[in-house]
Parts: C-alpha cells; structure tokens; sequence
C-alpha cells in the first residue's frame, strides 16, 4: 500500500509537470483536473486550438527540461477569494473553489507554476524523471456529455526507467494483440457504420461464442441452474419500479409503443424478478437459480466504446438466484466455485475485490451488513484472498468482483456475485415458510464471464490471438505437399469431423511453407502434413503451432491426443 500511495504521489506530480509544460508552449490553455490513476495520469484541458498527437513529443520534451530545472513543489492554504483572484481567469477553477467546503483552499506551486490542489506531491520537479505522454482523447467537464468539451492528455510516470520501459512494452504488445485487430484477422466480428458500438459476429466468432456459452451450460447443469429467457422490451413503470429508471436511466433506450413507455432492458434482473412472481412458492422449492444469457443494451458516449470490452450491445450470463436467508451462505460458496471451476482452465490469476455501500443506495445499514458479511464468510471458507471497495457497490447490494489477470499483466473485471435484499420488497415477493406464512427471498444477482463479448476480447489478448485446442474454431488444418494427397485431405477431414473434430483442409495451391505460414497468422493449433510416405502408410505428421513436429501418427492416435487435449485443459 505504502508502494501504491507513493507511485500515485509521483503521477499526481506529473499531471502538474504535464500543466506546467503547456502553460509555457500553449499559454492560452485553461486547466480543469489533472489527478493520478491507476495507469500513471491524466490533464483535462480546454486549449485555444485543438491539439493533436504529435503535440506530445513537444509536450514530453518541454516536461522534461522543467524536471531538469530543479523547481521545488510547495503548498500552501489560501483563502478563498485571493484563489479566486488567482484564476479568475479560468471558469474551472473558479466553479471548483466554490464547491470546495470551508474558506480556504490548497494552492500548489513550482516555479511559475500554481495550481489548484489539495496536496500530494514529491519535493523536487528532478524525481520526475521517467514520465511517458501516452495518447489525447475526448472528455467533458465533471464528466457530463452536455457539458464543455474538453480534451484529456494521458501519460504515465514511473521511479525507474527499467518500469517505464516494461510498461511501454507492454503497451506496445496491447496494441499489437489488440481484440479488435485479432478479430479483424481472423475474420471473428466487425463493427459497422450503421450499427455503432453494436458487435456483427461472423461464423467463427459465433462459433467461439457458442463454445463458450455450452461450456458454462454444463457447469450449471451439474450446479443445479435452470434456464430462462425475458424480453429484450419492458414497460418503464417496471424500471422505474426496480430503482434503475432512478439509477441508470441516462445509459438506457426508451421507446413509445401505444402511447406507452417502454425501455430496451440494460439488464436482466426485473425479467427474472416477474419470472419468480408469476405463481407462488414454497420452502420447499428454494433455492431457485435461474440462469439467464441475457442480450442487454446500454447508451455508452462513442469516445469510451472501445470494441467488444465497451460496448452498446452484449451478452450477460446472468443468473438470479432466490433463497432463504439461511440458505445464503452455501449458495454464495457454490457459486464461488462455480466460477473457479468455469475460469481456472483459461490460465489468469485472480484476484478479489468486495465491494461495499455506495453513497447513493436503497435500504438501510443493518441489511447491507448482514449482505457484506454473507460474501466475505463465503471467500473465507473458499480461502479466497480480497480486498475491499469501499463504497462500489451497486445501488441494491454488495459485490464480490473477480479479476483476472492476463498474460500481458493487466487486470480485468468480470465476474461478480451480488446479495440483495430490496429488490425482494420493491417486487412484493414471497415464499412459504416452514410455518406457513409469508416470507421475503433473498436475491443473488451472479455473473461469471461477465458480459460474454468482453470476456471474448480479454481472451483473444490474453492468448494473443492463438487460442488453445478446445477453443479454437478450427481446430486441424489439413495440408497437403502436393495436389496427389488432396483426396486423402478430404477422407481424413471426413473421419475427423465424425469425432466432432473442427477440422478444414487448405484448398490453397501453395507451397508447403506457405501453407504452414498461413495455419499460424490464422492461429489454428494443430496442422496435419500430408505427403507420399504418409498416404502410403496411412498416417499424418502432426505440427503444433510452436513448430514442433510428431512423426507417423496413425489417426487413431490422432483422436486420442486430440480428445485427451481437450480433457486436460478442462
């Protein structure tokens, strides 16, 4: 922690040295923010004349000879209205120091140099050496798209450069296994003009998406999940009813139909809710787990959609759970090993956040305790290792956020189980109990992929666009030395397929070199060489995908290492 405060404290110092560069090259500029995140910084700024990414070599020099000046970073308290009288030139600050409390603000300085800042920052402009301007993007003040348009300048600063040059690698290496190019590559999905942030799956991404989803199918099979479908079109009143009209409406897509509002659902849980409450239940029934993969649509600003991992469209493999609250500590546990057991054969660390009361929130203390302490007793008994977020809960009940870390080493959020108790009471729902009165259920709200199509771009960067055996569309590739052993391609192909082998043969008039090339840019794990000795023997030799070679392989043997492939990595 002690580590992370003072990496922040070093980046928080950049935004300022980032300020200070173009208050010297770009004088007209007006600040607004310029805090650390978790990837280094960032400066949201209005300039006179937009700026452009080959600013950022000017940008990054000019940071690094005011580093080079020695400049100390002071900071002191000022009263109000002399900070007023300091940037009464700037609308930005002048709205911040308003809404700051008390009559007194912080004022940072170095050089000639003065910003707006409650603190924070190393001694010396001279620590800040190993800064890295990284891209320019869109933003809006406080964050809201009918406010000013600003523009953000990212970067990144580290202690060492042995970390920044790491972390540049691993930048360049996101860009190079960027989803979006893989898919693009492969010929997995498109995004097109007349459908933005709206996915298009072509075959083999539909195919991939179909593997994954029948492969959590099973695991809810054996976890005791049933399967339910709602519409993608309910009235207003429903969402205004479950709190997400009141919480959410900003992000949601409303329609007219008969002179009555209706909303395109962002997400699944009312469908359940009124699914449970179509008849009354028993004890006896409970715990009902109805698992959903539920097509949702969410407003996203175009400048954060960023491919399948922000979308407007996607997949949730959703499930609702209702139960007794006695009940709630064995169904938090089993649906902690489901996703261990769904996740742990794609190879990522986890790690685990519980995520606590926001501010804006329904129902009282008492009950989201009692939800808070049901998740951390559950990663308890799984031994599962967290950390709390306090306040990033949702608005009706704390979370368990699973992360996982990918083979470049950055972290994803994906899964999340979720207690609630209020939706419980908005909805009036109901069981039996063992005494024959009306109780309330508790709801758990659980994802395990998350959205389907951003765990299918966190896989194609994690495996770097060549996805193992189980997994891949086409698993074989079938190549032939010359046109002679075309025909045997096409029988062998035949008696793979009968095994539910995914299996294509190369029609192609190229060499074999070139056919060897072009079944690796295409990611496909296993090629089959087949030549004169092979036909006359009726075997194949077996090439995978890092170049190493099995000789005079009989296909029976072939199905046999194909089928305990499969096993082993699930």
């Amino acid at each position: 922690m002690n580590s992370n405060k003072k990496l922040e404290t070093l980046r928080h110092s950049a935004a300022h040295l980032l300020a200070h560069a173009i208050q010297e090259l770009y004088p007209d500029t007006l600040f607004t923010i310029g805090p650390a995140t978790e990837e280094g910084f960032f400066y949201d700024v209005l300039p006179s004349k937009n700026f452009k990414e080959d600013c950022l070599p000017l940008l990054e020099k000019k940071m690094h000879e005011i580093a080079l000046r020695n400049l100390p970073l002071t900071h002191q308290n000022m009263a109000k209205e002399d900070a007023k009288r300091l940037f009464n030139h700037n609308k930005f600050k002048l709205e911040l120091i308003d809404g700051i409390e008390g009559d007194f603000v912080g004022i940072a300085r170095q050089g000639d140099f003065v910003d707006l800042c409650k603190g924070g920052h190393v001694e010396n402009t001279n620590q800040i050496q190993h800064v890295k301007l990284l891209h320019i993007s869109g933003s809006y003040w406080r964050a809201d798209k009918n406010g000013q348009p600003l523009q953000r300048i990212s970067g990144t600063a580290f202690w060492t450069e042995k970390e920044l040059l790491e972390y540049v690698q691993k930048k360049e290496d996101a860009l190079k296994y960027d989803h979006r190019r893989i898919g693009k590559a492969l010929d997995l999905f498109s995004f097109q003009e007349e459908g933005p942030g709206f996915p298009f799956y072509h075959p083999n991404g539909k195919l991939i998406l179909n593997i994954l989803t029948d492969h959590l199918k099973k695991l809810l099979l054996k976890y005791g999940h049933v399967e339910i479908s709602t519409p993608a079109m309910l009235s207003d009143e429903l969402w205004r009813r479950s709190g997400h009209y009141q919480f959410y409406k900003d992000n949601m897509y409303f329609c007219s139909i008969d002179e009555k509002e209706y909303a395109v659902k962002p997400m699944n849980c009312p469908g359940a809710i009124l699914v449970y409450n179509d008849r009354p239940h028993s004890y006896k029934e409970l715990p009902l787990r109805y698992a959903e993969f539920g097509h949702v649509h969410r407003y996203e600003l175009s400048g954060v959609m960023h491919g399948l991992f922000r979308a407007r469209a996607f997949t949730q493999d959703d499930a609702h759970i209702f139960c007794m609250p006695e009940q709630l500590n064995k169904e938090i546990v089993s649906l902690i090993q489901l996703h261990r057991e769904l996740i742990d054969p794609f190879g990522f660390k986890t790690s685990v956040r519980v995520a606590t009361k926001p501010a804006k929130s329904l129902g009282s203390d008492h009950l989201w305790e009692i939800a808070t302490n049901a998740l951390i007793d559950g990663l308890k008994q799984e031994q599962y290792p967290y950390d709390i977020a306090q306040g990033e809960g949702a608005f009706y009940g704390p979370k368990i956020e699973f992360h996982l870390l990918d083979s470049m080493g950055r972290s994803w959020q994906c899964g999340t189980i979720q207690v609630d108790f209020f939706q419980s009471e908005n909805f009036d729902l109901s069981y039996i109990s063992t005494e024959g009165k009306k109780e309330r259920p508790v709801i758990i709200h659980r994802a395990l992929y998350g959205s389907m199509e951003r765990f299918f771009g966190i896989l194609l960067e994690h495996y770097k666009g060549k996805l193992p055996f189980w997994l891949a569309p086409v698993q074989i590739k079938i190549l032939s030395i010359t046109d002679e052993q075309k025909s045997y391609a096409y029988s062998i192909a035949q008696y793979l397929k009968s095994y539910n082998i995914r299996v294509a043969v190369d029609e192609s008039s190229d060499q074999i070199s070139g056919q060897i090339k072009a079944a690796c840019a295409q990611g496909i794990p296993w090629a089959l060489v087949l030549g004169k000795k092979e036909m006359a023997q009726n075997t194949v030799t077996l090439r995978y995908a890092d170049g190493k070679q099995e000789f005079n392989l009989s296909l029976e043997k072939l199905i046999q290492k194909a089928q305990q492939t499969i096993t082993d990595f699930l």
